[in-house]
């Protein structure tokens, strides 16, 4: 599983460090730091992640795993990630599978500070179902990808979620194509500030005969999308602004000039 490594790294630390709370973790795996494989799952966790900041991610691992084996969420959240990323451990998506596939199993207690390890996993199963993993007994299921993002976009309200769903249900994939649903669904990843959301349904909704508002919604996702999307939305915005007529055009960026300004996507 690819992302950039600033983007996870990022991502890894705000979650763990949100889950930790404040504090001074001790400085090594041994008994001489007050944190030995027989410490309780919430210091090994607390370690880990120090561990992990401070670059020593074969600390890091160790610690998780005996954290993981205690039943600490977090710490088989932290590890599965590892494995997933090839993260100071060599990469094994199907090991990183089953982790998640363990923490969504456990499920969640409503409000409990663990959402936010089970929603992740749901999206990284999701992500495994989709594509499949080469190797091993996970082959794609589209069937199951599109359900565990239904769970993750209306049970979580995850713009993530809602974008992946929306776009299943616009091309048919893991069931029925419905384009009125599939435009539910970007829209509120949109309205959340999901970029490739509003570039997804500025598209439908131009081919919809709705030109200065598709283009508009296309035009505020390119200023705000993310490297790694910029290419493709570019693609679709450009397509879409040759087609256009000159008035359209120049309504639709004083649209999305006055939507960039008001914060709105």
């Amino acid at each position: 599983m690819r992302t950039s490594n600033r983007t996870r790294t990022g991502l890894f630390c705000a979650v763990l460090a949100a889950a930790i709370g404040l504090g001074s973790p001790a400085n090594a795996l041994d008994p001489n730091a007050g944190v030995t494989r027989e410490s309780g799952p919430f210091d090994l966790f607390k370690f880990g992640f120090s561990a992990y900041k401070k670059g020593r991610k074969d600390e890091a691992v160790e610690a998780y795993k005996y954290a993981a084996e205690k039943g600490h969420p977090g710490a088989r959240w932290a590890l599965a990630n590892m494995y997933a990323y090839g993260d100071g451990v060599v990469e094994n998506d199907y090991e990183a599978f089953k982790i998640y596939d363990d923490i969504a199993r456990q499920g969640v207690e409503p409000g409990s500070q663990d959402t936010g390890y089970f929603v992740n996993a749901l999206l990284s199963l999701a992500n495994y179902y989709h594509i499949g993993i080469p190797g091993s007994p996970i082959k794609p299921n589209l069937g199951a990808a599109r359900q565990l993002y239904f769970q993750a976009a209306s049970a979580f309200g995850v713009p993530e979620a809602q974008y992946r769903l929306g776009r299943m249900i616009l091309e048919g994939e893991g069931g029925a194509n419905d384009i009125q649903q599939a435009k539910k669904w970007l829209n509120r990843a949109r309205v959340s500030g999901h970029p490739a959301a509003s570039a997804v349904l500025g598209n439908v909704v131009f081919e919809e005969g709705q030109v200065v508002r598709g283009l508009a919604f296309m035009t505020t996702a390119l200023e705000r999308s993310t490297p790694s999307d910029r290419i493709w939305i570019q693609a679709l915005q450009e397509r879409a602004f040759s087609l256009a007529a000159e008035a359209d055009r120049r309504t639709a960026v004083a649209l999305a000039q006055d939507m960039l300004a008001k914060g709105l996507n």
